[in-house]
Protein backbone atom coordinates (compact mmCIF):
# COMPACT_ATOMS: atom_id res chain seq x y z
CA UNK A 1 0.00 0.00 0.00
CA UNK A 2 1.44 3.80 -0.86
CA UNK A 3 2.06 6.30 1.82
CA UNK A 4 -0.42 8.56 -0.08
CA UNK A 5 -3.11 5.30 -0.25
CA UNK A 6 -2.48 4.47 3.97
CA UNK A 7 -2.85 7.78 4.50
CA UNK A 8 -6.14 8.37 3.22
CA UNK A 9 -7.20 4.55 4.91
CA UNK A 10 -6.27 5.71 8.45
CA UNK A 11 -8.05 9.24 8.20
CA UNK A 12 -11.36 7.20 7.04
CA UNK A 13 -10.52 5.15 10.22
CA UNK A 14 -10.25 7.68 12.57
CA UNK A 15 -12.98 9.70 11.16
CA UNK A 16 -15.42 6.45 10.66
CA UNK A 17 -14.40 6.07 14.78
CA UNK A 18 -15.33 9.96 15.45
CA UNK A 19 -18.97 9.31 13.77
CA UNK A 20 -19.26 6.15 16.17
CA UNK A 21 -18.20 7.60 19.36
CA UNK A 22 -21.01 8.08 21.73
CA UNK A 23 -22.41 11.81 22.07
CA UNK A 24 -21.03 13.45 25.38
CA UNK A 25 -23.62 13.57 27.62
CA UNK A 26 -25.71 16.87 27.79
CA UNK A 27 -25.46 18.32 31.56
CA UNK A 28 -28.65 18.75 32.92
CA UNK A 29 -29.36 21.83 34.16
CA UNK A 30 -31.82 20.82 36.44
CA UNK A 31 -29.91 18.37 38.51
CA UNK A 32 -28.68 19.38 42.04
CA UNK A 33 -25.70 17.14 43.20
CA UNK A 34 -25.72 17.63 47.13
CA UNK A 35 -22.80 15.86 49.71
CA UNK A 36 -24.25 14.08 52.40
CA UNK A 37 -23.79 11.31 55.31
CA UNK A 38 -25.61 8.29 54.93
CA UNK A 39 -27.85 8.36 58.44
CA UNK A 40 -29.94 10.70 58.83
CA UNK A 41 -29.35 12.55 56.06
CA UNK A 42 -29.13 11.03 52.71
CA UNK A 43 -32.61 9.37 54.21
CA UNK A 44 -33.75 12.46 54.91
CA UNK A 45 -32.91 13.51 51.13
CA UNK A 46 -33.65 10.27 49.48
CA UNK A 47 -37.99 11.14 51.17
CA UNK A 48 -37.94 15.17 49.83
CA UNK A 49 -36.38 13.67 46.52
CA UNK A 50 -40.11 12.54 44.83
CA UNK A 51 -41.38 16.30 45.71
CA UNK A 52 -38.05 17.61 44.48
CA UNK A 53 -38.55 16.10 41.42
CA UNK A 54 -42.67 16.87 40.76
CA UNK A 55 -41.03 20.63 41.13
CA UNK A 56 -38.70 20.29 38.24
CA UNK A 57 -35.22 19.67 40.22
CA UNK A 58 -33.20 16.22 39.79
CA UNK A 59 -31.96 15.33 43.05
CA UNK A 60 -28.69 13.98 43.16
CA UNK A 61 -27.33 12.24 46.62
CA UNK A 62 -23.80 11.59 46.79
CA UNK A 63 -23.14 9.57 49.99
CA UNK A 64 -19.76 10.36 51.89
CA UNK A 65 -18.47 8.65 55.08
CA UNK A 66 -16.19 11.19 56.68
CA UNK A 67 -17.14 15.39 57.00
CA UNK A 68 -14.24 16.49 55.44
CA UNK A 69 -14.75 15.23 51.71
CA UNK A 70 -18.53 16.75 51.64
CA UNK A 71 -17.07 20.26 52.17
CA UNK A 72 -14.09 19.89 49.39
CA UNK A 73 -16.30 18.76 46.88
CA UNK A 74 -19.09 22.05 47.76
CA UNK A 75 -15.68 24.46 47.61
CA UNK A 76 -14.27 22.45 44.15
CA UNK A 77 -17.89 22.80 42.85
CA UNK A 78 -18.04 19.02 42.32
CA UNK A 79 -21.51 19.27 44.34
CA UNK A 80 -23.61 21.65 44.52
CA UNK A 81 -24.16 21.61 48.09
CA UNK A 82 -24.04 19.56 51.41
CA UNK A 83 -25.82 18.24 53.98
CA UNK A 84 -24.37 16.69 57.18
CA UNK A 85 -22.79 19.41 59.46
CA UNK A 86 -23.12 22.07 62.75
CA UNK A 87 -22.02 25.65 62.71
CA UNK A 88 -19.48 25.24 64.81
CA UNK A 89 -17.69 22.64 62.83
CA UNK A 90 -18.76 24.22 59.59
CA UNK A 91 -17.02 28.24 61.41
CA UNK A 92 -13.67 26.10 62.18
CA UNK A 93 -13.53 23.97 58.72
CA UNK A 94 -13.78 27.32 56.63
CA UNK A 95 -11.35 28.94 59.18
CA UNK A 96 -8.66 26.33 58.71
CA UNK A 97 -9.20 25.35 55.19
CA UNK A 98 -9.50 28.94 53.70
CA UNK A 99 -12.83 27.97 52.36
CA UNK A 100 -15.97 30.21 52.39
CA UNK A 101 -19.04 28.12 52.49
CA UNK A 102 -22.54 29.68 53.66
CA UNK A 103 -25.65 27.92 55.58
CA UNK A 104 -28.68 28.02 53.39
CA UNK A 105 -31.20 26.52 56.06
CA UNK A 106 -31.04 24.95 59.55
CA UNK A 107 -33.18 21.37 59.22
CA UNK A 108 -32.25 19.18 62.46
CA UNK A 109 -30.63 18.30 65.54
CA UNK A 110 -29.28 14.83 66.61
CA UNK A 111 -28.40 15.27 70.28
CA UNK A 112 -25.05 14.03 70.73
CA UNK A 113 -24.47 10.92 73.57
CA UNK A 114 -22.28 9.12 75.41
CA UNK A 115 -22.22 5.50 74.79
CA UNK A 116 -20.31 1.78 76.50
CA UNK A 117 -20.36 -1.56 75.82
CA UNK A 118 -18.62 -2.27 79.27
CA UNK A 119 -20.76 0.22 81.89
CA UNK A 120 -24.14 0.91 82.45
CA UNK A 121 -24.50 3.57 83.59
CA UNK A 122 -22.10 7.04 83.86
CA UNK A 123 -21.49 6.21 87.72
CA UNK A 124 -20.07 3.10 86.67
CA UNK A 125 -16.69 4.50 84.74
CA UNK A 126 -13.79 4.02 86.58
CA UNK A 127 -11.40 5.19 87.62
CA UNK A 128 -8.17 5.10 84.69
CA UNK A 129 -10.91 4.62 82.20
CA UNK A 130 -9.82 5.20 78.24
CA UNK A 131 -13.07 7.63 76.64
CA UNK A 132 -12.77 8.25 72.98
CA UNK A 133 -14.09 11.39 71.65
CA UNK A 134 -14.12 12.83 67.88
CA UNK A 135 -10.83 14.87 66.98
CA UNK A 136 -12.07 17.58 65.50
CA UNK A 137 -12.22 20.68 66.93
CA UNK A 138 -15.62 21.56 67.10
CA UNK A 139 -16.78 18.50 67.75
CA UNK A 140 -14.20 18.01 70.90
CA UNK A 141 -15.89 20.34 72.80
CA UNK A 142 -19.36 19.55 72.14
CA UNK A 143 -18.03 16.30 73.63
CA UNK A 144 -16.06 18.01 76.83
CA UNK A 145 -19.49 19.77 77.46
CA UNK A 146 -21.15 16.90 77.65
CA UNK A 147 -19.03 14.74 79.91
CA UNK A 148 -18.67 18.01 82.26
CA UNK A 149 -22.53 17.72 82.18
CA UNK A 150 -22.03 14.19 83.82
CA UNK A 151 -20.09 15.21 86.28
CA UNK A 152 -16.59 12.53 84.69
CA UNK A 153 -14.44 16.40 84.27
CA UNK A 154 -14.69 20.23 84.74
CA UNK A 155 -13.99 22.63 82.32
CA UNK A 156 -12.53 26.29 82.84
CA UNK A 157 -15.86 27.50 80.58
CA UNK A 158 -18.90 24.15 80.98
CA UNK A 159 -20.18 26.71 77.55
CA UNK A 160 -17.62 27.15 75.63
CA UNK A 161 -18.05 25.17 72.36
CA UNK A 162 -14.47 25.16 71.50
CA UNK A 163 -12.93 23.79 74.34
CA UNK A 164 -10.15 21.39 74.09
CA UNK A 165 -8.18 19.04 76.76
CA UNK A 166 -6.33 21.50 78.30
CA UNK A 167 -9.55 23.58 79.14
CA UNK A 168 -9.89 20.36 81.78
CA UNK A 169 -9.48 22.04 85.35
CA UNK A 170 -10.26 18.43 87.43
CA UNK A 171 -10.20 15.10 86.08
CA UNK A 172 -11.14 12.96 89.84
CA UNK A 173 -11.00 9.47 87.56
CA UNK A 174 -7.59 10.57 85.64
CA UNK A 175 -9.36 9.83 82.36
CA UNK A 176 -7.14 8.83 79.70
CA UNK A 177 -8.83 10.03 76.52
CA UNK A 178 -8.44 8.91 72.57
CA UNK A 179 -8.60 11.51 69.59
CA UNK A 180 -9.95 9.71 66.83
CA UNK A 181 -12.31 10.31 63.79
CA UNK A 182 -15.64 10.53 64.37
CA UNK A 183 -16.59 7.74 61.74
CA UNK A 184 -14.48 5.21 63.93
CA UNK A 185 -15.37 5.53 67.03
CA UNK A 186 -18.63 2.97 66.80
CA UNK A 187 -15.67 0.12 66.23
CA UNK A 188 -13.69 1.11 69.24
CA UNK A 189 -16.79 0.43 71.52
CA UNK A 190 -15.19 -2.70 72.18
CA UNK A 191 -12.25 -1.36 73.55
CA UNK A 192 -12.97 1.71 75.39
CA UNK A 193 -15.25 2.23 78.53
CA UNK A 194 -16.86 5.58 76.72
CA UNK A 195 -16.77 6.77 73.61
CA UNK A 196 -18.56 9.98 72.60
CA UNK A 197 -20.26 9.70 69.17
CA UNK A 198 -22.26 11.38 66.42
CA UNK A 199 -25.33 10.82 66.28
CA UNK A 200 -25.33 9.77 62.39
CA UNK A 201 -23.22 7.33 62.90
CA UNK A 202 -24.47 5.68 66.46
CA UNK A 203 -27.54 4.96 64.05
CA UNK A 204 -25.44 3.80 60.89
CA UNK A 205 -23.85 1.19 63.57
CA UNK A 206 -27.12 0.36 64.67
CA UNK A 207 -27.23 2.25 68.14
CA UNK A 208 -30.42 4.14 69.51
CA UNK A 209 -29.39 7.48 71.17
CA UNK A 210 -32.67 7.44 73.06
CA UNK A 211 -32.10 4.05 74.06
CA UNK A 212 -28.21 2.99 74.33
CA UNK A 213 -26.87 6.41 75.39
CA UNK A 214 -25.62 6.86 79.07
CA UNK A 215 -25.66 10.06 78.70
CA UNK A 216 -27.29 12.26 75.75
CA UNK A 217 -27.40 16.19 74.80
CA UNK A 218 -30.78 18.16 76.16
CA UNK A 219 -33.33 18.55 72.97
CA UNK A 220 -32.12 22.24 73.25
CA UNK A 221 -28.73 21.48 71.53
CA UNK A 222 -27.89 24.08 69.80
CA UNK A 223 -25.75 21.94 67.32
CA UNK A 224 -28.43 22.18 64.20
CA UNK A 225 -27.38 20.21 60.99
CA UNK A 226 -27.71 22.85 58.21
CA UNK A 227 -27.85 22.91 54.36
CA UNK A 228 -24.81 24.55 52.67
CA UNK A 229 -23.62 26.01 49.98
CA UNK A 230 -21.31 28.33 48.34
CA UNK A 231 -21.73 32.20 48.44
CA UNK A 232 -21.64 31.91 44.61
CA UNK A 233 -24.99 29.69 44.47
CA UNK A 234 -26.88 30.14 48.21
CA UNK A 235 -29.33 31.43 45.91
CA UNK A 236 -29.97 29.43 43.05
CA UNK A 237 -33.72 28.62 43.29
CA UNK A 238 -33.12 24.61 42.98
CA UNK A 239 -31.05 25.10 46.27
CA UNK A 240 -34.06 27.12 47.32
CA UNK A 241 -36.52 24.77 46.85
CA UNK A 242 -34.84 21.81 48.52
CA UNK A 243 -34.26 24.14 51.65
CA UNK A 244 -37.96 24.75 50.93
CA UNK A 245 -38.47 21.17 51.06
CA UNK A 246 -36.57 19.95 54.27
CA UNK A 247 -37.92 22.72 55.80
CA UNK A 248 -41.86 21.29 55.82
CA UNK A 249 -44.18 19.71 57.73
CA UNK A 250 -44.11 16.18 55.91
CA UNK A 251 -39.92 16.19 56.90
CA UNK A 252 -40.87 16.89 60.27
CA UNK A 253 -43.34 14.31 60.12
CA UNK A 254 -41.14 11.96 59.07
CA UNK A 255 -38.27 12.48 61.00
CA UNK A 256 -40.33 12.35 64.24
CA UNK A 257 -41.83 9.11 63.17
CA UNK A 258 -38.46 7.61 61.82
CA UNK A 259 -36.19 8.66 64.50
CA UNK A 260 -38.20 8.68 67.52
CA UNK A 261 -36.22 11.51 68.70
CA UNK A 262 -32.51 10.23 68.39
CA UNK A 263 -33.02 13.20 65.72
CA UNK A 264 -35.01 16.04 66.17
CA UNK A 265 -36.47 19.01 63.67
CA UNK A 266 -35.30 22.32 64.11
CA UNK A 267 -38.04 24.05 62.57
Amino acid sequence: MSLIRRTFVIAGLASALVACAPAKEASDPNKLVVAATAVPHAEILEFVKPKLAEQGVNLEIRVFNDYVQPNLVVDQKQADVNYFQTGPYLEDFNRSRGTKLKIVAGVHVEPFGAYSRRWKGIDQIPTGATVAIPNDPSTIGRALILLAKTGLITLKDPNNALSTLRDITANPKKITFRELEAPQLPRVLDQVDLALINTNYALDAGLNPTRDALAIESKDSPYVNFLVAREDNASDPRILKLAQALRSPEVKAFIESKYKGAVLPAF
